[in-house]
């Protein structure tokens, strides 16, 4: 599904349009539709807690509603083993999936979120648990 990007990415402006494909359950690609970025995304919901509050000014640009069927992933940073590859939990990415419109929040009031939290302490079976 294509989505349009109502506020620029972070450190990728010129970026308006990305698709987004479903790897499995948990995992999802997003690719710049015009030869740009593609990142892997995560479902923080399948790992942990998660939630935060839309500001209202992207909540209008967005048109989310009570009712506003929404999408909440965050990016991955692949490393040479899954284990070492990280989450960002502080900027998720929003999908309004009714009108495909998208964009990036930053969290800026939390602090049990972090940049870069290392996937393997979500593992199940794993000594940090």
């Amino acid at each position: 599904m294509q989505f349009t990007l109502q506020l620029p990415m972070l450190g990728f402006e010129s970026v308006t349009h990305m698709e987004l494909k479903k790897i499995d359950d948990i995992f999802m690609r997003l690719e710049s539709v015009d030869d740009g970025p593609s990142f892997t995304l995560i479902n923080p919901y399948a790992l942990r807690e998660y939630s935060f509050d839309i500001p209202t000014s992207l909540q209008a640009a967005m048109q989310i509603t009570e009712t506003t069927n929404l999408l909440i992933f965050n990016i991955v940073i692949l490393s040479s083993t899954i284990e070492d590859s990280t989450i960002n939990f502080v900027a998720p990415l929003i999908f309004n999936t009714d009108n495909q419109s998208m964009a990036q929040v930053i969290i800026d009031n939390r602090t049990d979120f972090a940049i870069a939290e290392p996937i393997r302490n979500y593992l199940k079976g794993d000594a940090n648990e």
